[in-house]
């Protein structure tokens, strides 16, 4: 019997390349495919697919979140995070949220077809790149460290926590009864004063380091 498949990535080229080296095979059929992470949701949801191969970065709704919510609502479905980033803390967050493997887009065809098999027969694949820095994360985390939130007032965490849970700046504004441009100042002074680029690190931020979780571990 074949593995029912549903494939994410806002680039086309990339659904149409992974599909057609699929295609090729017996024991894969596609069954839908998603250029952003609400919809991939949806189509989980409606199609149950047992392997979901996912991209990190995406328009809308986030990859983290994406497989957060695919968990909840299509639990069996193995989650296959096939990216081009190498940033620590998304790929953390991934394998917190859900993700069983994680795979890099420089994978050549017969490579990543054959992993993609080991997975979809309920192995966890991860590539040697990250696994080494998880094994480094884990050993680091049997000391004790500071809290990585200690610089932020109560009201930047509050903002973080809304962000990470998937917030817009209006949605974080309404439900903490403040101003669109006051959490638009509180989100840059938490970018600031964790020294983070932007809004998808500081959410890769807040899971990886426990935030989310009510345990504040720094790395």
């Amino acid at each position: 019997m074949s593995t029912s498949v549903l494939l994410v990535d806002d680039h086309e080229v990339v659904r149409k390349g992974i599909r057609s080296l699929l295609m090729l095979t017996d024991d894969f059929e596609v069954i839908g495919e998603a250029a952003g992470g609400a919809e991939a949701i949806a189509l989980a949801r409606d199609l149950a697919p047992d392997l979901i191969v996912i991209d990190l970065m995406m328009p809308d709704v986030d990859g983290v979140q994406a497989i957060r919510a695919i968990k909840t609502l299509s639990p069996r479905s193995a989650i296959a995070v096939l990216t081009s980033t190498d940033q620590d803390d998304l790929a953390f967050a991934a394998i917190e949220a859900g993700a069983q493997s994680l795979l890099f887009k420089s994978m050549l065809g017969d490579e990543l077809l054959a992993t993609l098999r080991r997975i979809a027969a309920g192995e966890a694949v991860i590539h040697p790149f990250v696994a080494q820095r998880i094994l480094k994360a884990v050993r680091r985390k049997r000391e004790p460290r500071e809290d990585p939130f200690a610089c932020l007032t109560e009201r930047e965490l509050d903002v973080l926590r809304k962000l990470a849970e998937g917030g817009s700046n209006a949605r974080i504004a309404a439900a903490l009864n403040i101003g669109e441009k006051t959490v638009k100042s509180h989100l840059g002074n938490v970018l600031a004063k964790l020294h983070l680029a932007d809004r998808t690190e500081a959410v890769a931020f807040a899971w990886r380091r426990g935030l989310m979780a009510g345990e504040r571990d720094d790395d």
